[in-house]
This record gives structure tokens, C-alpha cells and sequence, in this order.
């Protein structure tokens, strides 16, 4: 009797673990044969690998397919290969995908109740009060702030010379996108690039790095979804550090607007004007018109936006600019023209950054665009799938909550779109080639309705880092180099680099 109970028993977790694993095959889509309980993604719960690494693993290995079915955990997940087929999800039928399927439980977690993370009625009606604040007049505003940072830039690396040149340009870029973000989205000098154990540099770093915990609580949380209520996967000293914080900055300005002209002013602003009300995109009246919905900016929601502003712009930003830095490094003549058009466009200027100069960078701004496609920050874009969907190209349907990769990374060093995509060639980005691109081959900040909302002060403040580096020194690489850097494989949203990015610093000859 207790054999049969035994039996019965593994049968029905054998059941259980295997759930929907004909899913894929049932539709006719090629997938890898999945493992019980973790399906395709077992090395990525073990933070063996990252999906970004997945996902250009399979994306390689079949060529021919427009798609490749993928199971995370029992979940069945869609990687898109084809780019208009992204486009269709991304933009054109954005109705059936509009959530991305990142976040958890805001109640949990209050700091995912962010713009990032947050799907449905929540993320449109945040993203349509905040859109308004990176206007071209706001970032213009914003650009004083990004000098005072690009200045100590130049002080520290002066300093890092006189102590031999050797740096981890990786940290160097870091400390320049921590000290603005803090400035301009906290409203503070934090003193990152003076102080290397600065208390805002430690949480940058905190924010992503993940542990052997969190490792295992992100496995049961996408393993078990019947846990999910039990688990709470962010740091709870970090989460406390940071509203601590947040929380002082508000009060010194009396919860008002100072004239600093910096994103909690933004959001301070906003909030102001009470709650947000719009159409949903999750419910419907018997008419079929969307019902009416609104959000209450509360200053759980409000920590939540300066916390996803200072995370996201700090890690992707350092990370797209310092791997400018290391391919410039192994290419120093078009690092030499690149200062060359940063001298002479900065010399119309009094030799003085500006947001007029920045803008005709042309062939900086081409390279970190390369950078970008090389190496994107998110090597992945992320949606779920809301509602029943057939894809016109394949005459297949798709259930809700399939959720949906878009290798971002994979397609932009696809040889088909891109002649030897391993080599760094700006010049892909001339305006007379993009023009020749298909706009979905190059997603380093996503597209369409949920495309990055601060995508064009990322890419300002990133060009003007790198032009007052460029400016003033000269990147080569040192011995501690390789030339092809490792990627963290326990980071799955953003991406990270292991070891650091090691280069010399020289001063310029002129």
C-alpha cells in the first residue's frame, strides 16, 4: 500500500513538474528538450548563466526559425528571432503585450511599485504623468548638473595618473554616473568620485549584485509560483538605507519643488497635481470602451521612482560608456579621431561642455552606438503575453501569460543585419546607413509604447562623460586587459561585467 502511495505520489509530482511541456510542440515551434521542475532554464537558476547567454545560444543554434519555444521553469516562454515579428509585439499589437513580467509583489517589495517594473494600469498611467519630465527644456536644465559631475571626472583622473594610470574604467565610469544620477535624481553631491568607499557607490553596487540567496529565493520564486506570497527576494537593510534617504530629501524641500531643476523636483511636481486618471488597458465598460481608471502618487510610489532612476541610470549608463572606453582602447585611431572632433567642436565652445556641443559629437555619439549594439546594458527585452494572440507570420496562437524574449543582444550581432558584427565599426551609425536598417535590429533602449522613457538623457550623459574623458586622456589597454570582457552570469535583467574593465589612463598629448 505505501509503494502504491509512493507511486501515485511521484507520478503526480512528475505531473506537476512537467506541466505544459507539449506546449511548443503541439504549435510545431523547435525547442530544446526541457528538464522537469526547470525546464530550459536550469544553468540561469543556478546563476550559471545568464538568459541573455541562453537566449543567443539558442538564437544561434536555429537559424532558420523566425522563433524558439523555451520553457522557464513550466512557464512557456516565445524567444523571437524575427524582427518584424518583435515589431508586431513591441509596437503595432502592443495591446497584447504590454506587460513586461519583471516585477513581483509591490505590497512585498514597495520599491517595484517603479515605472520598470510595474505592468498594466500602473506603468501607463506613471508613464503618462512622468513623460513630461525629460522634455528637451528639462534636460537642458539638467545639463549644469552633468558638468559639475564631468569635472571631478577629469580631477580623478588625474589622480589615478599620478598614481601610475592603471585603472578599472568600469568602476571609473561608475562613480561619474553614480555622482550624476545622485545629483540629479537624488538632489545631492554624493562625493563618488573623490571617495571610492562613498556610502551611494556601495549601494550602486549592492542594488546589483546578487548572492547565493538571492539566487536560491529567485529559483523557488519562478520555480513555485504557489510560494510566491512567502518570498521576498530585495534587501531589506537596503530597502530601509534608501527611504531613509529618499524619505530626508522630500522633507528638506517640504515636500515641494526647490528650483533645482533635478528629477525629485520633477516628482515632486507631478505629484502635486494629484491623482493620474486615464482609460485602462486592462479593463473594458459593457460598451467596450475602456473604463476609467486612476492611481493615487503616494511616497511609497514616489521612493520607488527615484530609486529606479538612480539604479537603472547609473548601471546601464556605466556600463555602455565603459565599454566605449575598452573597445576605443584596442582601436586608437578612431579614438584619435574621435578626440579630434571633440577638440574642435569644444573649441566653437570656449572649450566648455554644453548641450549645443554634446549634440554635434557625431562620431562619438556613432561609437556608443556601437558600443550599444555590441553590447547592449539589457541583452534581453521582456514581455508577457495578455491575451490570446495569433502571430500572422506563423498562423500560430499564443495563450496568455506565454511570456515573450526579444534577444536584443543576439540580433544586433546577427552577420545578416550586420557585416562582421564582431568588428567595432561607428561608421555603421552614419546617418546614410541607418536610414538602410531596419529599425528593429537595433534595440539597446527598446521600442515602442514602453520604450526607455529616459533614453535620451542616458545617451546625453553618457557622450558627455566620455567626451571629457576623451578630451583630456588617452585610453590604451594595460596589462591586467583582455580583450574580450567576461560577463557576470548571475545578473538576468541588466548586465554586468566580472572582474572589472582594466585599462591605462594617459594624459593627452596636444
Amino acid at each position: 500500500m505505501i509503494l502504491i502511495l509512493i507511486i501515485i505520489l511521484l507520478v503526480l509530482i512528475y505531473f506537476y513538474a512537467t506541466q505544459n511541456y507539449d506546449y511548443w510542440s503541439k504549435r510545431n515551434i523547435k525547442y530544446e528538450s526541457p528538464i522537469p521542475f526547470f525546464g530550459n532554464h536550469l544553468q540561469c537558476s543556478l546563476g550559471l548563466k545568464s538568459i541573455v547567454a541562453v537566449s543567443c545560444e539558442l538564437y544561434n543554434k536555429y537559424p532558420d526559425e523566425k522563433v524558439v519555444g523555451y520553457f522557464h521553469g513550466r512557464t512557456p516562454e516565445l524567444i523571437v528571432r524575427d524582427p518584424d515579428i518583435a515589431r508586431l509585439i513591441l509596437n503595432v499589437d502592443f495591446a497584447y503585450f504590454y506587460p513586461r513580467g519583471l516585477g513581483r509583489d509591490p505590497k512585498k517589495e514597495p520599491f517595484l511599485k517603479n515605472l520598470f517594473h510595474a505592468d498594466g494600469d500602473s506603468w501607463k498611467l506613471l508613464r503618462q504623468r512622468l513623460t513630461p519630465a525629460f522634455t528637451t527644456s528639462k534636460l537642458k536644465n539638467m545639463f549644469p548638473l552633468i558638468v559639475k559631475c564631468a569635472e571631478k571626472l577629469e580631477h580623478m583622473g588625474e589622480e589615478i595618473i599620478a598614481r601610475g594610470g592603471e585603472c578599472d574604467v568600469r568602476d571609473f565610469m561608475a562613480r561619474f554616473t553614480t555622482e550624476f544620477i545622485g545629483a540629479c535624481g537624488f538632489g545631492i553631491e554624493m562625493d563618488t568620485i573623490n571617495n571610492e568607499n562613498s556610502m551611494f557607490r556601495k549601494l550602486g553596487k549592492q542594488m546589483f549584485h546578487r548572492s547565493r540567496r538571492d539566487v536560491f529565493l529567485i529559483l523557488l520564486w519562478e520555480i513555485f509560483p504557489e510560494l510566491r506570497k512567502m518570498i521576498r527576494i530585495f534587501d531589506k537593510n537596503l530597502e530601509k538605507t534608501l527611504s531613509t534617504i529618499i524619505l530626508k530629501i522630500f522633507e528638506q524641500r517640504n515636500f515641494k519643488p526647490s528650483g533645482r531643476n533635478d528629477f525629485v523636483d520633477i516628482l515632486l511636481e507631478l505629484a502635486a497635481k494629484g491623482k493620474i486618471k486615464g482609460d485602462s488597458l486592462e479593463y473594458r465598460n459593457s460598451n467596450g470602451l475602456p473604463k476609467e481608471v486612476e492611481l493615487e502618487i503616494d511616497l511609497q510610489c514616489l521612493m520607488a521612482q527615484v530609486f529606479v532612476f538612480f539604479g537603472a541610470g547609473f548601471e546601464t549608463s556605466s556600463s555602455a560608456t565603459s565599454f566605449t572606453l575598452h573597445e576605443l582602447a584596442y582601436n586608437i585611431d578612431l579614438q584619435q579621431k574621435i578626440q579630434a572632433e571633440i577638440d574642435k567642436v569644444l573649441l566653437k565652445y570656449n572649450n566648455k561642455l554644453c548641450y549645443e556641443a554634446v549634440a554635434e559629437m557625431t562620431l562619438l555619439e556613432m561609437a556608443f552606438k556601437e558600443a550599444l549594439r555590441i553590447l547592449p546594458p539589457l541583452g534581453n527585452l521582456h514581455r508577457v503575453c495578455a491575451a490570446k494572440y495569433t502571430i500572422p507570420q506563423l498562423g500560430i496562437s499564443i495563450d496568455p501569460d506565454v511570456k515573450i524574449i526579444i534577444p536584443i543582444q543576439a540580433i544586433q550581432n546577427d552577420k545578416r543585419y550586420f557585416e562582421n558584427p564582431e568588428v567595432f565599426n561607428p561608421e555603421r551609425f552614419a546617418d546614410d546607413k541607418m536610414n538602410d536598417l531596419h529599425k528593429y535590429i537595433f534595440l539597446p533602449f527598446g521600442e515602442g509604447p514602453r520604450a526607455c522613457i529616459g533614453a535620451r538623457l542616458g545617451q546625453m550623459q553618457s557622450i558627455a562623460g566620455l567626451a571629457a574623458v576623451l578630451h583630456k586622456f588617452t585610453v590604451e589597454p594595460s596589462e591586467k586587459s583582455v580583450r574580450k570582457i567576461k560577463m557576470n552570469p548571475r545578473l538576468n535583467i541588466v548586465q554586468g561585467v566580472l572582474n572589472g574593465i582594466p585599462l591605462r589612463l594617459k594624459l593627452r598629448e596636444k
